[in-house]
């Protein structure tokens, strides 16, 4: 009989699982986002592993909408900032589900409002459809394919994303910038690879760190936790290789 147990990391325990994928402590993103999370359960974050037989099989990650690294104004809800169930032989089995089950059980005894998440119809973010079938909906978007979905007590004001892209693009300024954080473990071999790229092409980039979630939710995109700006436009808000970074500035450069 398949054994399902989710549970619930601290600072104590958090490096002996996977985080989002990556296994290896000795892995840099794995390193920066164990980090990262140590110094955000303080602030309510869950980082819940689902194991089935032992083996980690996916987590579920939330935090109060106060401290959410999302650009969104949420306060009173939970928001979860990712999802992901790891390996193939664990998917189409109700996993996600199960997860996000679990996070809106929390939000519940916790009196909130409910739970938000941010989708994306792209290949980089969850897709709102495990949130829909949870009986969420949609009650904002943003460029260029953002949804924030949400379950909510009837009488509760509804989340919403910032507001302002243009105007907070335009303080970046020309040239290109790289905006940052530790809350994904792959950004880290992103901005290294693209940093590298950079110096083939003689591109001298700006890099921002993003230090608290006051300042992710002020970010340039509705992803937040990372962004590649040139001369005032977003042209990456996830992520990105050095290949597909160097096809963005050719094609900008024609």
């Amino acid at each position: 009989m398949t054994k399902i147990e989710i549970i619930d990391t601290s600072a104590t325990n958090i490096g002996d699982h996977e985080l989002c994928g990556f296994r290896d402590p000795r892995n840099e993103g794995h390193r920066r986002k164990a980090n990262w999370l140590k110094q955000r359960f303080a602030e309510g974050l869950k980082f819940k592993v689902l194991q089935v037989d032992g083996n980690d099989a996916g987590m579920i990650e939330y935090i109060p909408g106060e401290h959410t690294w999302r650009p969104v104004d949420a306060p009173g809800y939970t928001v979860v900032h990712c999802i992901m169930i790891y390996k193939k032989k664990y998917k189409g089995r109700g996993y996600g589900k199960l997860l996000v089950e679990d996070c809106v059980r929390d939000a519940k005894r916790a009196q909130m409002h409910g739970v938000a998440v941010v989708t994306s119809s792209g290949t980089w973010m969850a897709s709102g459809d495990i949130f829909r079938r949870c009986g969420f909906e949609c009650v904002d978007t943003a460029p260029p394919s953002f949804e924030l979905l949400a379950k909510k007590s009837r009488k509760a004001p509804s989340p919403k994303f910032r507001r302002g892209w243009d105007r907070t693009l335009r303080k970046y300024g020309s040239g290109l910038t790289i905006i940052r954080s530790d809350q994904c473990p792959c950004i880290a071999k992103s901005t290294d690879d693209i940093l590298q790229a950079c110096k083939t092409l003689r591109i001298r980039p700006k890099v921002i760190e993003l230090k608290n979630s006051r300042q992710a939710r002020n970010a340039p995109s509705a992803y937040g936790v990372f962004n590649i700006i040139h001369d005032g436009k977003v042209v990456a808000e996830h992520p990105i290789s050095a290949t597909r970074f160097r096809n963005i500035m050719r094609k900008i450069s024609k």
